[in-house]
């Protein structure tokens, strides 16, 4: 056993670090360990709070499994501090063995089209954050469009579709706060087209989520005869895949409902590929192409084009990772480069390699591979991160702390005014959630600002200055 802890740093409290740092406790070996979790919001959990519609309790219901680890008591938690602005790299290693990035995708990936630019244009991830009460966003949103088109065949589009078709007294039960709740209740919205470039065999959507949408109350979802092709690539996809053979099923079900004179409707369209985005001063249209399935699965264009009367277009085509400060970042990727999980000092993924590698520095999560696979798929890549941070550490690869002692942390950031929170300030501003929500008959109330949120979860900081 060693005299000194093994002092770990994790940039990042989302389910990527959580695991990361749950996964190090476990893991065999003789070390003791000293955890510390960072993230730059009031709370942690990153994209199962801020990236999950509200009316999925069922996913959030991971946020449970999160808290039980962070419960153990041997992980402590330091939220309000952001990487690059309260701390920097070399801060962390000169109080930590070790530093984990593991700070996700959380912006639009970009979508390289004439007119995205237009007042009307948005990104997916904008509108998801208004919705989930993200404190860094306006707590308004422009909800005039009656026609709105959502490009992508992903669970975002689906998540972000829904919302829109949904009444907002359907989804007063849930979490949402009052502002995002009259701002879906004065929307205009009649009807919401999203728009997949390949075939119904090749959506994204998960068989669930896609289910729950035609469990939605006065919406008439609408599939369109014509759209609905598949090749041999389709039904090899169809034969091999459960997934796929259970949205198939399901869309082939929506094909046959008859429409009931709902006051919305949701438009599921295929093998339509944006092309432009019309209109000079706003948003006035969208502009597709149709494909063609190419035998294997893919798409070809055909030179056909349409012009859809549109008032308001959503880019649901992936999340992209943001570079940080003093790290390597490979821009056509959008991830920290790195070599299973260990940073390299390379600009480029493909060229990366164990010859570059920045001593105590890794990454996991979305950052490390890109935003691919659901929250459970992070496990595998903490796991390969977390074994090569315990064989760097029996190598003798890594340099010891300056500053090991656990304190050292707290005493720069009360130096520098940080006004960080722990972990039992994320208990305090939950059980006002609740409170709040207790009061209305619903499970918790989501507080919406940065200033609210501390104010939360450092009360008894407040409440010891006062009585001082």
């Amino acid at each position: 056993m060693t005299t000194t802890p093994f002092r770990v740093a994790i940039i990042g409290a989302g389910p990527a670090g959580i695991y990361a740092a749950d996964l190090l406790t476990k893991a065999e070996h003789d070390l003791e360990l000293s955890i510390d979790l960072f993230d730059r919001l009031p709370s942690p959990f990153g994209l199962v709070r801020y990236g999950v519609a509200p009316d999925h309790p069922r996913i959030k219901g991971i946020i449970n499994a999160l808290i039980k680890v962070l419960d153990c008591g041997d992980i402590r938690l330091f939220s309000n501090v952001e990487y690059g602005a309260d701390i920097n790299l070399g801060e962390l290693t000169d109080r930590y063995d070790a530093v984990i990035f593991s700070t996700g995708c959380f912006v639009d990936a970009q979508l390289d089209l004439p007119g995205i630019d237009l007042p009307g244009s948005y990104g997916a991830a904008d509108f998801v954050n208004w919705y989930d009460a993200h404190p860094d966003v306006p707590q308004t949103w422009p909800l005039e469009a009656e026609k709105v088109a959502v490009l992508g065949n992903g669970n975002v589009a689906l998540d972000v579709a829904r919302v829109l078709a949904k009444q907002a007294d359907d989804l007063h039960t849930t979490e949402i706060p009052d502002h995002v709740y009259e701002g879906l209740k004065s929307s205009k919205v009649t009807d919401v087209h999203v728009f997949g470039r390949r075939g119904p065999a090749q959506a994204k959507f998960t068989p669930l989520e896609l289910r729950e949408l035609g469990q939605v109350k006065d919406v008439d979802i609408i599939v369109y005869p014509e759209d609905y092709e598949f090749d041999q690539g389709s039904l090899d996809a169809i034969e091999s895949s459960n997934q796929v053979k259970q949205v198939t099923k399901t869309l082939t079900d929506f094909a046959m409902r008859e429409e009931t004179g709902a006051k919305r409707r949701l438009h599921l369209h295929f093998l339509h590929a944006p092309v432009a985005i019309l209109g000079e001063d706003r948003v006035t249209g969208l502009r597709t192409e149709r494909q063609e399935l190419d035998g294997s699965g893919g798409v070809t264009g055909t030179g056909q084009f349409h012009d859809w009367d549109i008032d308001a277009v959503y880019r649901a085509v992936g999340y992209a990772g943001t570079q940080l400060p003093q790290l390597p970042f490979d821009e056509a990727k959008r991830v920290i480069p790195n070599h299973e999980g260990r940073v390299v000092d390379t600009d480029d993924q493909s060229q990366a390699a164990e010859a570059d590698v920045i001593p105590g520095v890794y990454t996991t999560g979305w950052i490390k591979r890109g935003p691919v696979g659901l929250i459970g798929h992070t496990k595998g890549d903490a796991l390969e991160t977390i074994g090569h941070i315990l064989d760097d550490q029996a190598a003798g690869a890594l340099t010891e702390p300056l500053y090991a002692g656990e304190e050292s942390i707290v005493e720069l950031l009360e130096s520098k005014g940080v006004d960080f929170a722990d972990w039992e300030g994320y208990h305090r501003l939950e059980a006002a959630e609740k409170a709040l929500g207790e009061a209305e008959g619903r499970e918790r109330v989501k507080i919406a600002t940065r200033e609210a949120m501390l104010a939360e979860a450092r009360a008894h900081l407040t409440a010891d200055a006062n009585a001082g």
